[in-house]
């Protein structure tokens, strides 16, 4: 067996998820790039949603997203700033297995030198939960260029090396997963 890396991409099935007060559908230029990116990149968009600032409300389709196995990547832009409806970190926070600690770290490291000192004031994170990557960004496009180009477009690629996110949200959980509305629906028979 070769140990060569593939030279063909192993695409991801990924969701968007725009959380904002402010915008709506028409002014969702953060998503849209995010979309373009994602398609352009090879992946598959699997899902699309805005939501306003409500931890609750983002949390709900987040439980759903992290239980259908046929979601490997979400990417949530918005609600990482310090205003007082920016709620996605204790919206996603409780839900994620296991912090991606760099995401973050590099991220800001990436935004200094275009904004400077300012970059403190991102609260950008990622984390895993049921073998679903999750990468949360601020709601600018610009923001949200700098994580794509940056981080993800690579992180996300089957092919970069040394190491990437796509063999972790591939691989087979050791037992099988049930779909949400299948448990969803055996709790209603009971």
């Amino acid at each position: 067996m070769s140990s060569e890396p593939s030279t063909e991409l192993k695409p991801l099935n990924i969701a968007i998820l725009t959380v904002s007060d402010t915008r709506g559908p028409d002014e969702d230029t953060s998503g849209q790039f995010l979309e373009d990116s994602v398609v352009e990149a090879g992946h598959r968009l699997v899902a699309r949603r805005m939501l306003p600032d409500d931890v609750y409300l983002v949390r709900a389709v987040m439980s759903g997203w992290i239980a259908d196995p046929e979601v490997h990547v979400v990417i949530i832009t918005g609600g990482t700033g310090f205003n007082e409806r920016d709620s996605t970190p204790e919206a996603v926070g409780p839900l994620l297995d296991k912090t991606i600690e760099g995401f973050g770290e590099e991220f800001r490291r990436l935004s200094a030198s275009e904004i400077g000192s300012s970059t403190i004031q991102s609260r950008a994170f990622g984390g895993m939960a049921n073998h679903t990557v999750i990468f949360c960004l601020p709601g600018s496009t610009g923001a949200c260029r700098t994580g794509w180009n940056g981080i993800l477009s690579s992180q996300l690629d089957s092919r970069h090396t040394p190491c990437n996110f796509s063999a972790l949200v591939l691989r087979k959980p050791e037992k099988p997963i049930q779909r949400l509305d299948e448990v969803i629906g055996q709790r209603a028979e009971r």
